[in-house]
């Protein structure tokens, strides 16, 4: 992960690049601080950069970026990036400012990014943009050419107040490191992250203070988790269930405080783990199969949120489970036309194998409330090709019984660029679930198929809070986007972490 630092504007760096972040002020770049970094670049190469950004109608909107060439002064480059208007300056554009850059040094062997007339909360927003468009996953590329690979390994932000920079820098790094996490996991191809793999790796949470449980089958078939055991029978790859807990209030996890809080009810996020998904015996068309490795992104997401709150000491109790499972069509596979009998005693008639990931979050959620009796459930699915058709790739599908719990999931996308849209929920949609022969079927048919979906859902809830974002257009990203590059997105790390952090500690 690119390392940050936070240092005091003392003197131009004298070598690789220097970041100039400017602000929209009445049309123009807004000028610099007297005596600040850019003042002193412009000093050193007789007003060059800002008759080249000039030249280059460079204004300072958000996100925009214009390059001065070998300038003088010892640098390689001087790079302006656009803040948007003066007056809006927000955590919003200096992530933005702070992506933008980050291609534009990648190749640099040092940069320096002039922010002191930044406050510290926005110098810290501009670096985790910068952080997370760093991301890379190329652990199975063996022939990159070295000037394809990016050099850039540190990055220097200069600001007034680096000491309190890097004290809430702090926090930051943990979520962007639980970002990095779960973008690991989704890119994973599914030969290697089966459920097996998966769950190791969520043991290597303990380290952090998180207390890691997994089920096996044998565990699970004395549960009873009939409806996730049923979507594993046609693979080779046997399924687990990991169960991870961070106690940071009530006292058992590190950071965590003795008391009266250990009574209070834990927090609840669960993932559909769907390491790879066929679709079973209903399989899936060729075209486009492979990217079925991500359909565990929901899991991934858990396991990168538990990563991002033990990381930074979150002082809240929360429990994060996630089903893991591959679905494959094989003689032993689960048939259209079975039924299962899940965990709360319900039973189910399977009639399209592919609409898996519903059957395994059934189980977890009835677990779920049942064991650890949470404040709340979220759970979080790339469940639909149905809202990626509703919603495209720009928004999550949020769905709720709960209007304060949902309001804040939906404030806290908002915050922090994961947003959502709440979809409604209704019993007109709850009968296309009716089954002749069983409790229920796990599709309704084509109409409303997201909806339908968090309908069945429901099911298993019990009446508890409970949210579910349906991520299949958010989790996997086909072009690069902001602090997102291209690949794996770890949606939902940073809502959920944004949620915690602003109504359930302390």
């Amino acid at each position: 992960m690119l390392e940050i630092v936070f240092v005091k504007p003392d003197a131009l760096p004298r070598s690789g690049a220097l970041v100039l972040p400017l602000a929209e002020a009445e049309g123009a770049a807004a000028a610099p601080p007297p005596g600040g970094l850019r003042q002193r670049a412009e000093e050193a190469t007789g007003g060059a950069i800002g008759r080249a950004l000039e030249a280059a109608a460079f204004k300072g909107r958000k996100g925009q970026t214009a390059t001065v060439w070998a300038p003088g002064a010892g640098l390689s480059r001087v790079v302006a990036v656009g803040l948007g208007k003066a007056a809006e300056l927000s955590a919003e554009a200096a992530e933005a400012a702070g992506a933008a850059l980050q291609p534009a040094v990648a190749n640099e062997a040092e940069a320096v990014v002039a922010a002191e007339h930044l406050p510290p909360a926005l110098a810290v927003a501009l670096a985790m943009g910068a952080v997370l468009r760093a991301y890379r996953f190329d652990r199975y590329r063996t022939k990159e050419q070295e000037e394809d690979k990016p050099k850039l390994r540190r990055l220097a932000i200069a600001t007034a107040d680096p000491d309190a920079a890097r004290a809430a820098w702090a926090g930051q790094e943990a979520v962007a490191k639980g970002v990095y996490l779960a973008r690991d996991l989704v890119s994973e191809p599914g030969n290697v992250l089966t459920p097996a793999e998966m769950a190791e790796r969520c043991r290597q949470l303990e380290p952090l203070g998180v207390e890691v449980e997994i089920l096996g089958p044998k565990e699970m078939r004395k549960l009873g988790f009939g409806a996730l055991l049923g979507v594993a029978q046609g693979s080779a790859n046997e399924p687990r269930t990991v169960v991870m807990r961070w106690l940071g209030r009530s006292g058992a996890g590190k950071g965590g405080s003795n008391g009266a809080a250990a009574a209070e009810k834990p927090l609840a996020f669960l993932g559909k783990g769907v390491t790879f998904d066929s679709g079973g015996i209903s399989i899936k068309p060729a075209q486009s199969m492979e990217e079925m490795k991500w359909d565990m992104a929901g899991a991934g997401a858990v396991v990168g949120l538990m990563a991002a709150l033990a990381g930074r000491k979150a002082r809240a109790d929360v429990v994060g489970l996630v089903g893991l499972v591959e679905n494959m069509p094989s003689g032993t596979a689960q048939r259209p036309g079975d039924v299962v009998r899940s965990y709360s005693g319900q039973t189910i008639e399977v009639i399209n194998t592919d609409a898996e990931g519903r059957l395994v979050l059934a189980d977890l959620l009835w677990y779920c409330q049942e064991k650890y009796e949470p404040r709340f459930m979220v759970d979080l699915a790339t469940l639909t090709g149905a809202i990626i058709i509703s919603l495209g790739h720009e928004h999550a599908g949020l769905f709720s019984n709960d209007d304060e719990l949902a309001q804040r999931i939906l404030a806290a996308g908002k915050a922090v660029g994961e947003n959502c849209w709440r979809m409604p929920l209704g019993e007109a949609y709850d009968k296309q679930l009716k089954s002749d022969i069983a409790d229920m079927k796990n599709v309704g048919g084509r109409p409303a198929g997201s909806i339908t979906a968090a309908q069945f859902l429901q099911r298993f809830v019990n009446g508890k809070p409970w949210a579910h974002l349906d991520i299949a257009g958010t989790a996997w990203a086909s072009k690069e986007k902001g602090s997102t590059p291209k690949g794996a997105s770890g949606f939902g790390v940073r809502l959920l972490e944004r949620l915690v952090a602003e109504h359930y500690e302390g």
